[in-house]
């Protein structure tokens, strides 16, 4: 068996999961913000843009120069496991944490939480 740092680099969720919750964080991101604050390239979250709004879970409109991401929130999961769940459920469960919080704080920790877009 590895070192334990080996399994230390899987997490739980996917980059479409953390882009799409980047954006219901802020619908006006720009693509290198999410992909600086995720990890990740910004053509990865091009290509995942493009995958969500393919998927029709998010809508793009033009505001001048930048983007407005509006998010379809009542489509469900891809996976049959989960396609009865709205992707709302995932977005509130991480809107209740602050983004600077410790992964341990709790929900009702004092502070509002994020408002969740429509």
């Amino acid at each position: 068996m590895g070192r334990p740092d080996d399994r230390s680099s899987w997490t739980f969720l996917t980059h479409h999961a953390r882009v799409l919750l980047e954006i219901a964080r802020d619908p006006e991101s720009r693509l290198r913000d999410i992909a600086q604050s995720i990890g990740i390239t910004e053509r990865a979250v091009q290509g995942i843009v493009a995958d969500l709004h393919e998927a029709g879970y998010l809508a793009i409109e033009r505001v001048g120069r930048r983007n407005r991401y509006h998010l379809n929130l009542e489509r469900g999961f891809r996976h049959p496991s989960e396609a009865h769940a709205p992707v709302r459920a995932l977005v509130e469960l991480f809107a209740a944490f602050e983004v600077s919080s410790p992964p341990t704080a709790p929900a009702d920790s004092g502070r509002a939480p994020a408002p969740i877009p429509s």
